[in-house]
C-alpha cells in the first residue's frame, strides 16, 4: 500500500490519465449542480410554488435520474482509477476512451430528452420506450437507448482494463480478492484494500453492465422490429439488476477514497484483515442478489425469489455497517485527526451511506414494501445514499485532490458550505421519508393541496443543499482549472 504522508503534508501524485480524472471531476461538479437544480424545480412544482407542464416535469425527472446515476458512476470510476494506479499498471488512454464515450452518450441522452421529448424515466422499462402515447417518437427513444449503450460500453472498456491490470499484478482474481488470506491465512503479497475493492467491483459491475447492455440492445431493436420482443417480466428483472448494481457500484468505487485518504490523516494504514476480505467477497454476491427487493410487487415472481430478496436485504447491510463503518470509527477514535473539508466530507459520505441503508432495509420487508415502495420513502432512501453518501465522497476526493500546502482547518466559507450542505441534504431526505410514511406517492407531477407543505419544506432544504454544494465546489473548481492549465 502507498506510504502515508508525514503529518501536515499533502501528497496527490499523478496517475495515468491524470488530466482526464481532473476533467471528470469538473464535469461532475457541473452536472451535479444542474441535476440538483432539476430536482429543486420538480419539488417546487409539486408544492405549487411554480407551474410547469407535466410533460416537462417528466422530462426533468428522466434527466435528473439518468444524470445523477451516470455522473455518480463516472465520478466513482475516476476515484477508483486514480487510487488503483498506485498499486497496478493502468493504460491512461483507456480512461480517455471511457470519458469520451460517456460524454458522447450524455449528449445523445440530453438531446433525446430536451429535443426529442423522451420522458420514460431513467429505468427505460420495456416496452415503455416504444409505447409513448404520442409523447415522443421512435427516434427520440432510440437516441436515448443508444446514449445509455454508449455510456455502458465506456464502462465495459474501463472494467476490462482494470481487470487486466489487476490480473497482471496478482495473477488471478482469487489472489486479488484476497482468497489466500481468507481461506488459508497466508500473509504473503496481500492486496491492499483498493485492489480488493476494485477486483470485486469488476466482477459484479461487469456482469451487471453486460446484462444492461443486452436489454438495451433488445429494446432498441424492438423499436424498429416490434416482433422482436422480450418477456416484460424478464426485461424488468434485467433492468433492475443492472440499475441497482450499477448505482451501488458507484458508491463502492467512491469508498476507495476513504481507504486511501483517511490513513494520511490518522497516520495508520488501512489494515487488510480476514473480516475485511470476507466482507468484500460477500459484497460480490449480495450486491447482485439484493435487487430482487425491487420486484416484491410483481405477484407473478416466484415466491422463493421474493423471500430471498427480503433475507438478502437484511444481510446486505452487514458488510457496510459492521466492516467499513466500524473500521472507520476505530481509525478516527483517538487519532487526533485534524479536520478539514476533505476529511469532513469523506466521513460524511460513510455516514450518509450507512444511514441510507436503514430505510432501504426497512423497505426490503415484503409487508412494508407493499405499502411504501411507490411512495416518497424510496427517494428518501436513495437521496441519503447519493446526496449524503456518494456525492459527499466525491466532493471529499475533489477537495483533497486540489489541496495546496498544509492541512487547512475546517473554517470560514468551507465550514459554512459544509454545514449548509449537511443540514440541507439531511432535511431534504428526511422530508421524503416523512412524506413516504404518510403515503405520498412518488413520480407524480401534480400533488394534492394537503401534500404541498411537505413539498415546500423539501424545496427549502433542496435550495440549502444546492447553496452548500455551490459554496464547496467554487474554490475546488478554480483549483481544478488551474491545475489542468499548469
Amino acid at each position: 500500500m502507498a506510504q502515508a504522508n508525514a503529518p501536515g503534508t499533502i501528497s496527490a501524485p499523478s496517475c495515468p490519465a491524470d488530466g482526464a480524472v481532473k476533467l471528470t471531476m469538473l464535469l461532475t461538479v457541473a452536472v451535479l449542480l444542474l441535476m440538483m437544480a432539476f430536482g429543486l424545480t420538480m419539488r417546487m412544482a409539486q408544492g405549487a410554488l411554480i407551474q410547469i407542464d407535466p410533460t416537462i416535469f417528466y422530462r426533468l425527472m428522466t434527466a435528473h435520474g439518468i444524470g445523477m446515476v451516470g455522473i455518480a458512476g463516472m465520478s466513482g470510476s475516476a476515484i477508483m482509477w486514480y487510487f488503483l494506479s498506485r498499486h497496478v499498471s493502468l493504460a491512461g488512454w483507456v480512461f480517455w476512451i471511457h470519458l469520451g464515450l460517456f460524454v458522447v452518450g450524455v449528449v445523445a441522452i440530453l438531446g433525446s430528452i430536451f429535443i426529442g421529448g423522451y420522458a420514460g424515466a431513467w429505468t427505460f422499462l420495456f416496452p415503455l420506450p416504444a409505447i409513448s402515447g404520442g409523447v415522443w417518437d421512435v427516434g427520440a427513444a432510440a437516441t436515448y437507448l443508444i446514449g445509455v449503450i454508449l455510456v455502458g460500453v465506456g464502462f465495459l472498456v474501463y472494467l476490462v482494463e482494470v481487470g487486466r491490470a489487476v490480473i497482471e499484478r496478482y495473477g488471478n482474481f482469487a489472489n486479488a480478492l484476497g482468497w489466500p488470506l481468507l481461506f488459508s491465512g497466508k500473509q504473503d503479497d496481500v492486496p491492499p484494500p483498493t485492489v480488493i475493492a476494485a477486483a470485486a467491483i469488476v466482477v459484479f459491475n461487469g456482469i451487471s453492465t453486460v446484462v444492461g447492455a443486452a436489454v438495451l440492445i433488445i429494446s432498441l431493436i424492438n423499436l424498429y422490429l416490434p416482433s422482436f420482443a422480450l418477456d416484460a417480466l424478464l426485461a424488468k428483472n434485467m433492468i433492475y439488476f443492472f440499475g441497482h448494481v450499477f448505482i451501488n457500484a458507484s458508491i463502492y468505487m467512491a469508498v476507495i477514497a476513504v481507504y486511501e485518504i483517511v490513513p494520511e490523516y490518522t497516520q495508520q494504514p488501512w489494515k487488510v484483515s480476514r473480516s475485511f476480505v470476507a466482507s468484500w467477497n460477500a459484497v460480490v454476491f449480495l450486491v447482485m442478489a439484493v435487487y430482487t427487493h425491487h420486484l416484491f410487487q410483481d405477484g407473478v415472481m416466484p415466491a422463493w425469489a421474493l423471500v430471498m430478496g427480503q433475507i438478502i436485504s437484511y444481510a446486505s447491510g452487514i458488510p457496510l455497517l459492521v466492516i467499513t463503518t466500524f473500521s472507520l470509527l476505530t481509525y478516527l477514535y483517538r487519532s487526533g485527526i485534524r479536520w478539514d473539508l476533505a476529511s469532513a466530507l469523506l466521513v460524511t459520505g460513510i455516514f450518509g451511506w450507512s444511514i441510507g441503508a436503514v430505510p432501504a432495509i426497512i423497505d426490503g420487508m415484503i409487508s412494508v414494501n407493499n405499502i411504501m415502495h411507490n411512495t416518497q420513502w424510496v427517494p428518501g432512501h436513495f437521496h441519503l445514499y447519493l446526496l449524503l453518501g456518494q456525492v459527499a465522497l466525491t466532493l471529499g476526493f475533489s477537495a483533497w485532490l486540489t489541496r495546496t500546502g498544509v492541512h487547512a482547518s475546517l473554517s470560514g466559507w468551507n465550514a459554512r458550505g459544509f454545514t449548509i450542505y449537511l443540514l440541507g441534504g439531511m432535511g431534504f431526505a428526511i422530508v421524503f421519508l416523512v412524506s413516504g410514511a404518510s403515503s405520498i406517492p412518488r413520480r407524480w407531477a401534480t400533488h394534492l393541496p394537503e401534500w404541498h407543505l411537505q413539498d415546500q419544506v423539501g424545496s427549502l432544504f433542496a435550495l440549502a443543499a444546492i447553496l452548500g454544494v455551490g459554496i464547496i465546489v467554487l474554490p475546488i473548481t478554480k483549483r481544478l482549472v488551474l491545475s489542468m492549465r499548469g
